[in-house]
């Protein structure tokens, strides 16, 4: 599912403990779960406060196939970042640069360790 053209439901959590939920393009590095995000957006706030997330990965021909992940934030990093959002644009879109950067807007990955998966 993650190697997949799958959009995935990015769950954090606000300061004030309600979800927040965001598509988001999905990818891996072994075993950790790889988000891409910008710099001030509101899903990289809530994990620098909260490392706890969730996942909801569906399959685009059969929403109803999915994956449901429970997971940790184990290292939020910009390193690497520019080059993977790169990669991102050419799985979703076909594109070999991704064309929305916001100069002066650094990239960062989120690094996610699943603690459940369910389906």
């Amino acid at each position: 599912m993650i190697e997949g053209k799958n959009f995935a439901n990015f769950a954090t959590l606000m300061a004030d403990g309600s979800p927040q939920v965001s598509p988001v393009w999905i990818d891996h590095e072994g075993e950790l779960v790889l988000v891409n995000t910008a710099e001030g957006r509101t899903k990289l706030k809530n994990v620098t406060r909260n490392p706890k997330v969730a996942l909801s990965i569906f399959d685009q021909g059969n929403p109803y196939n999915k994956i449901l992940i429970r997971g940790t934030v184990v290292e939020i990093t910009k390193s690497g970042a520019e080059e993977h959002i790169d990669k991102m644009a050419m799985k979703y879109r076909g594109l070999p640069k991704y064309p929305w950067r916001e100069p002066g807007v650094s990239r960062v990955l989120i690094k996610i360790r699943p603690m459940s998966i369910s389906q």
